[in-house]
């Protein structure tokens, strides 16, 4: 029961954001004179949440909320806010809006409306695979974009924010196993053993930044947890973090400013680092000495990160519901 209040809290605050178009951080290429317009004229599926990517991930929640929570007051309020955003004219705007924008959202806001189509594509009701099946336009293009984009891409993004390559490429792996797009698993096990196979020796150190709501260590690290089986995956580990979970235990960050939306990135810092390092621990062979110690670590940042999750700033709330609703899918209750 506990768990599912959790999730109604995280959802709650997606629900509050999802059609809220107001304060809204726009990032759009401008083609023509007068061609900027409300968040809502632009993509009126996605305008809400702050930007646009928050709007995805915020309809991920909630359909995420309605397969957890079925026959549920809040399951049915989230259904409501889903059936108001996939109109069949809405998703044609937002289709033309990235058919003309290649770049708009990748690799982050792509590999989310990925998520959310592989979300929808697990229930079993009829009106959902309805919703799914509106969105095939929308799945193919961001598709299209990302196939013709990885394999193009010289070196991996490794930054601590959205143009991070590990993170959504883990999205999109995920994506692909739900869809059997044996394609797309083989671009990104190629692609993943180009960008982050040879690593060495991570500067630990030198983590976080002081606007990550990613680890660029980590999330390479819970991608490679995809790639590879237990014995390769913990012979890339002593070579990439040998220190991780020995000598070096991770220890949650605290956001000196929750209410500055940059600052309050470190809040999502802590969500996500508990889910990677989950990730490294559970990959690992059994018996390794570092997985107690991982866990361990993993629990301390889940505990501090869902200090964070409240309504209080819009900085934060319009999003770390949704870090937090992912970090227990791939802890509490895999999908």
């Amino acid at each position: 029961m506990r768990k599912s209040q959790e999730l109604a809290t995280y959802g709650q605050l997606a629900l509050d954001g999802l059609h809220r178009e107001y304060p809204y951080h726009l990032s759009r290429l401008v083609l023509s004179s007068g061609s900027i317009d409300s968040p809502r004229s632009m993509t009126p599926v996605f305008f809400g949440c702050f930007d646009w990517h928050s709007a995805v991930h915020g309809h991920w929640l909630l359909a995420l909320a309605m397969r957890h929570l079925p026959g549920t007051p809040f399951a049915d309020q989230c259904r409501a806010a889903l059936r108001c955003s996939f109109k069949p004219e809405a998703i044609h705007k937002e289709h033309e809006h990235l058919q003309e924008r290649p770049g708009f959202e990748r690799p982050y806001g792509l590999a989310w409306l990925l998520a959310l189509v592989a979300e929808l594509h697990l229930h079993e009701d009829d009106e959902v695979r309805a919703w799914r099946e509106s969105l095939v336009s929308l799945e193919s293009l961001a598709l299209d974009h990302l196939r013709s984009w990885l394999p193009k891409l010289a070196f991996p993004i490794r930054c601590g924010t959205h143009a991070q390559t590990a993170f959504s490429m883990g999205l999109i792996w995920d994506w692909a196993e739900v869809a059997q797009d044996i394609e797309m698993i083989e671009l990104l096990r190629s692609r993943s053993l180009d960008f982050y196979g040879g690593d060495r020796d991570y500067a630990l150190h030198l983590e976080p930044s002081g606007e990550d709501f990613l680890s660029g260590s980590l999330g390479s690290a819970s991608m490679m947890t995809r790639v590879l089986d237990s014995t390769s995956f913990t012979s890339w580990l002593d070579e990439t973090m040998p220190e991780l979970g020995r000598e070096l235990n991770l220890q949650p960050v605290t956001s000196p400013d929750p209410s500055d939306g940059r600052l309050a990135h470190l809040d999502g810092l802590n969500l996500s680092r508990a889910w990677m390092l989950w990730d490294i621990a559970e990959c690992l062979q059994d018996g390794d000495q570092r997985q107690d110690a991982l866990r361990e670590s993993a629990g301390l940042h889940r505990q501090k990160g869902l200090v964070a999750v409240s309504p209080e700033h819009y900085a934060g709330s319009h999003w770390l519901g949704t870090f937090a609703a992912y970090m227990d899918t791939r802890m509490l209750h895999p999908a």
